[in-house]
């Protein structure tokens, strides 16, 4: 492991944070040239069972428009008990609780271990026992109350009494529905952690919010129709649902929605509900199935403390030194539209603000946060010089207290003219293909369409015409250092990702899967974009291998994770052994285990999953081996069936560019003189 990679692992294990650079560039110009953004990916409930919280108020600076937090960057006079703000430099005197510290009784939060630290303010005031009363106290009630009439009710339930005429869909008024929901929570609990669940088996078809009409021969809207403005109620439908996002975000509600159905439900109009309020999106062909149950308990799931991982009504404000400024972010929040100092005009994302309402959070929702750096070329920084980020996150845990979670991060400052190639060492390529993704499908979403392609390739090209070596009109000679051999691999599975190709794909799915590719992780995310691909065989353990239609072989079993499918593929000879049993003689015990292998790790990938991952098991001509098929390198396809032979893959039907060509078309543009 490089000095670096070691400095990742343990600024993410410690801070839930990752950079794209962990060497800053001096100057917005070099900033610019560098293509990434500065930018980190952020998880603000990152779990930390070694980080107890600390039951006391945190340590403000004294300076109105700063207020940043004392932390480990501080520098402290001991003797004079004063501490000087790493953010705006103002000299601060220490509250008289802190009367007894010194070099060696220092409080937790100027250690450096404790960049990151989470207190107890108190119980939040009336959230303990909230009065239900007025006109919604006869609707809302405390489950310890009702236990016994619930489980009546729910025992009593049965099929909706009105048929549905033959050609016609049922009617569901899901706007009103949720509208009333909303209004409930509104005026029984403002400003309280809640949620609202919405379980919807079709789409709306009356009222506002209607997505489709009740007639069965109008089909509801495609991409096609989208794309040739004739989805006649989409964007009244979309507008509707964006203000009752709206109305839940300013009292911290989340909306979840659980959509099970064969046919599309209308969660393109609706996904804002939860994009906005960090709720819940699960998607399935039937409540009735195990996958969905299991998917819903895990909701509910508890962390090492017999605790929900959940949280609610969470604000981040990000404070920066004075080198830097905050552009925006990408995630499961709305902005707050606070306009401090350190508020870039540059806009990435949600922007305009350092302030953001994140709704609802677990232990995995991650921001994408995106700076600028405004110190201007040839302005010195102080030798040694390092810029600083503040995370301050107030939430409300899952057991009512009101908490507040600081991390503090710095970088040093380098020029990138005497030290690019330490800038180029620094460069973080994991977290750099996540937010530049974010990037991608915040303007697939909001403006750009089929347009992103080509920004994603142009700033591809950019990266390597700036980092690449070669000599000029040269591809053979185009090398990537090992800081950013992966990225043009990550951006060549991005491309072909169903977060920016709709093709094969139903708007409700879009919208499904780049919900949860903009609240996941990083690791998570990654999987995303390129899956994992293990290979099983009696040749050895199992080992992962190459994405690629060369690793799909007669005698191998793979398990492909895709984080929402996990695909077990049995090659040609395996699945031919498989159905003659061989696996039930006892002289073939060994092939019984390696069939087994990949179901245990299968299992303990579900262990964790949320939401559950689609299982497929499948085998060499099955109708579902298209999973697999679809997401590996086609490095052997129709179009070179004479470079393909037995041992050395399958060949795929496809016309998409394999990535050697990709790769090849890169090298070509970037040592281009003229490009």
């Amino acid at each position: 492991m490089t000095t670096y990679q070691e400095f990742i692992q343990q600024n993410e294990d410690r801070d839930g944070v990752r950079c794209s650079w962990n060497l800053w560039p001096s100057s917005r110009l070099e900033a610019t040239r560098l293509v990434v953004p500065v930018s980190c990916l952020f998880t603000p409930l990152k779990e930390r069972p070694d980080l107890p919280p600390v039951h006391y108020e945190p340590v403000l600076c004294s300076r109105a428009n700063c207020k940043a937090v004392l932390n480990p960057l501080c520098q402290v006079d001991f003797r004079a008990k004063i501490w000087a703000c790493n953010f705006c430099f103002q000299r601060n005197p220490f509250p008289p609780s802190y009367a007894g510290i010194s070099e060696v009784n220092q409080p937790a939060e100027l250690m450096p271990q404790f960049s990151t630290i989470e207190y107890i303010v108190q119980e939040m005031l009336g959230l303990m026992k909230p009065g239900v009363s007025g006109p919604h106290g006869q609707f809302l009630q405390p489950v310890q109350k009702v236990d016994m009439n619930l489980t009546d009710l729910l025992g009593e339930l049965q099929r909706d009494p009105w048929p549905v005429p033959q050609g016609k869909r049922p009617l569901r008024s899901t706007g009103i529905a949720l509208s009333i929901a909303v209004g409930l929570l509104e005026g029984t609990f403002p400003n309280t952690g809640a949620r609202v669940m919405l379980f919807t088996g079709g789409p709306p078809t009356q009222g506002p919010g209607m997505v489709v009409g009740d007639e069965l021969k109008t089909p509801i809207r495609s991409w096609h129709d989208i794309q040739k403005d004739n989805a006649r109620h989409l964007k009244k439908a979309t507008k509707y649902y964006e203000a009752l996002a709206n109305r839940a975000a300013v009292n911290g509600h989340s909306i979840d929605i659980y959509a099970c159905a064969l046919d599309q439900t209308g969660l393109l109009e609706m996904k804002c509900l939860s994009n906005l309020t960090g709720g819940h999106i699960v998607m399935g062909d039937s409540f009735n199935t195990s996958l969905f149950k299991q998917t819903f308990q895990r909701v509910f799931s508890k962390d090492y403390n017999g605790e929900f991982r959940m949280a609610f009504g969470g604000i981040l404000e990000i404070k920066t030194s004075r080198e830097l400024k905050v552009s925006g972010a990408i995630g499961p929040c709305v902005s707050l539209n606070s306009k401090g100092s350190c508020v870039s005009e540059n806009e990435l994302g949600v922007g305009g603000t350092c302030q953001w309402k994140i709704c609802s959070l677990s232990p995995s929702t991650t921001l994408a946060l995106y700076f600028e750096v405004v110190n201007q070329h040839n302005a010195p920084i102080p030798q040694g010089g390092r810029g600083a980020i503040q995370f301050v996150t107030q939430y409300q845990h899952s057991n009512m207290q009101k908490r507040i979670r600081v991390t503090t991060i710095a970088r040093n400052w380098a020029d990138a003219q005497s030290q690019i190639q330490h800038i180029e060492a620094s460069f973080d390529q994991e977290a750099a293909a996540v937010l530049m993704a974010r990037l991608g499908v915040f303007r697939a979403e909001s403006e750009e369409g089929p347009d992103v392609l080509r920004w994603l390739d142009r700033q591809l090209i950019r990266l390597c015409q700036k980092f690449g070596q070669f000599n000029k009109d040269d591809p053979s000679s185009f090398r990537l250092s090992e800081s950013l051999s992966l990225y043009p691999q990550f951006m060549f599975h991005l491309r072909r990702s169903p977060f920016l190709q709709v093709f094969n794909n139903s708007p409700d799915e879009s919208s499904y899967y780049r919900h949860h590719f903009v609240c996941q992780d990083l690791t998570q995310s990654l999987i995303m974009i390129q899956p994992i691909l293990y290979s099983y065989s009696f040749y050895g353990p199992p080992e992962p291998v190459l994405l690629d239609s060369s690793s799909i072989l007669p005698d191998r079993i793979l398990l492909m994770d895709t984080f929402f499918q996990l695909v077990i593929y049995h090659g040609e000879t395996i699945s031919q052994w498989r159905k003659a049993r061989y696996q039930d003689m006892a002289e073939y015990e060994n092939f019984k285990q390696l069939l087994q292998a990949p179901l245990d790790d299968a299992q303990e990938i579900l262990q964790t999953r949320f939401p559950m991952p689609r299982y497929i098991d499948t085998e060499h001509g099955g109708s579902q081996a298209r999973f697999l098929l679809s997401k590996v390198n086609p490095s052997q396809t129709h179009n070179n069936l004479y470079a393909w032979g037995q041992e050395s893959g399958a060949p795929i039907l496809t016309d998409d560019v394999s990535l050697q060509v990709f790769m090849d078309h890169l090298k070509k543009l970037a040592v281009s003189s003229s490009a």
